[in-house]
């Protein structure tokens, strides 16, 4: 059999189409079966995603889709490489047509998948995770992001997706400026205060930051987690409860961060800077943390010179972090048993070590398999988390266009233009209007 790469994107070529179509909702059971029959047009595997080739995930994929062939030498799989950006702004007209992949890639969270599920456009796959024992291998907070309600909140509900690795957030550390000022890797929030406190000292300032985007918000959010338990984490991100802005978890962490802030362990004109320039003025060894994620793995693997190591932020029982990407079917996919068995494969253990040996986090890996020493490091990093089912999601994530908040909110506290209580009043507005508005009140 011969798998076919189109580099064409369809997504492509419908971005220049204006935005005139609704999306039509479909049934709820779907044609799947989860013993792989029942399709009538099992001839052809169309799958998208947007990995690049030579990345972790790339190269599962690229492992799944050879067992799938091995498998199934009667079947063409047809692969579509697609952006990132391509999906995300096209997803929802692309899946209303007739010309829809099998499987494909796609984020996961309230607006995103679970839009698209909300409205039809996905399959759901609950039948196919307890046939395929997913839903056992996927538990906890790591098959959060697999569930949707009619609302298309996660944790709840269908399956619309299934992850096969995942994401966190942790901290990078210069092992040489460490070193030079004879510093132990902190395993509490009061060690690495002292650590931060000995580098300013020092004229140093201990804290990579990026005001302008993501880091700081998850900077803040680990804070936030330092002071808060599973309870605190479903009332915010799945809406099981009230959240109090006002209330330790939220003014603990916004105090301390503005303490943090006033002490020049963050600089103060890190309230202009990218996730970009934080990452390379880290790499470059001009500070000696970054609080970020496992995304910037490779890269730091890539291009830093200096001895460096990773260790989880300390004293935290809950993490900034989440499964990775979903792979969805949708309603109108011609062949929905064959793309059943293809995320099936992306979890056997020939996959999942592709994952591990390559820096993918692996959901269903074993680190002990893996012969890089840092690579290692990371996977077992984060199977500690897992192990405390310690994924608690971002804190951007509960409403759609929180992100922005966020980032304009904490921003606000760099510049030291906004009080703590004043940035939790606009936090906690934003985040009450968002949620009225989801929920329909």
């Amino acid at each position: 059999m011969k798998t076919r790469t189109r580099a064409t994107s369809t997504v492509a070529a419908l971005a220049a189409l204006p935005l005139l179509l609704t999306a039509c909702v479909g049934g709820g059971g779907g044609g799947a079966t989860a013993d792989g029959g029942g399709d009538a047009d099992d001839k052809t595997l169309t799958i998208w995603h947007y990995e690049n080739e030579d990345s972790a995930m790339g190269q599962a994929w690229a492992k799944a889709i050879e067992i799938f062939e091995s498998e199934h030498p009667d079947i063409e799989v047809e692969v579509e490489k697609q952006t990132f950006e391509q999906i995300q702004k096209n997803a929802k007209i692309v899946l209303t047509g007739d010309d829809v992949p099998d499987v494909m890639e796609y984020n996961k969270g309230n607006a995103t998948a679970g839009q698209l599920a909300a409205q039809g456009l996905l399959m759901p796959l609950t039948d196919a995770a307890e046939a395929h024992g997913w839903s056992d291998k996927l538990a906890g907070s790591l098959a959060t992001t697999a569930t949707y309600d009619e609302n298309g909140l996660m944790g709840s509900g269908e399956w619309y997706g299934v992850p096969n690795y995942g994401e966190f957030v942790g901290v990078y550390y210069n092992q040489e400026m460490f070193d030079d000022l004879g510093l132990e890797v902190p395993t509490t929030l009061a060690e690495l205060e002292k650590v931060m406190k000995a580098f300013e000292a020092e004229g140093i300032t201990p804290l990579a930051e990026a005001g302008a985007e993501y880091p700081l918000g998850q900077l803040w959010y680990e804070l936030v987690l330092a002071n808060a338990d599973r309870g605190f984490v479903d009332d915010y991100q799945l809406f099981d409860g009230e959240v109090d802005f006002h209330g330790p978890e939220m003014t603990k962490a916004t105090e301390q961060l503005d303490e943090w802030i006033e002490k020049g362990y963050v600089a103060p004109d890190s309230a202009g800077l990218t996730a970009e320039d934080m990452g390379v003025s880290f790499i470059k060894g001009d500070y000696p943390m970054m609080v970020s994620g496992s995304w910037w793995f490779g890269r730091v693997v890539a291009e830093m010179k200096a001895d460096w190591g990773q260790f989880n932020f300390p004293g935290n029982d809950l993490h900034t972090g989440s499964s990775g990407n979903l792979w969805v079917v949708p309603t109108n996919a011609d062949s929905p048993s064959l793309a059943e068995e293809f995320i099936d494969v992306t979890l056997r253990p020939e996959v999942q070590e592709v994952l591990a040996q390559t820096g993918g986090l692996p959901v269903a890996g074993d680190a002990a398999t893996i012969e890089d020493p840092k690579t290692k490091e990371l996977t077992e990093n984060f199977q500690e988390i897992l192990d405390q089912d310690g994924l608690a999601f971002y804190p951007d994530w509960p409403v759609p266009g929180y992100y922005d908040v966020v980032v304009s909110q904490l921003q606000s506290l760099v510049n030291q233009s906004k009080s703590p209580d004043e940035v939790l009043d606009g936090l906690e507005s934003a985040y009450t209007d968002g949620k009225s508005d989801l929920l329909g009140d």
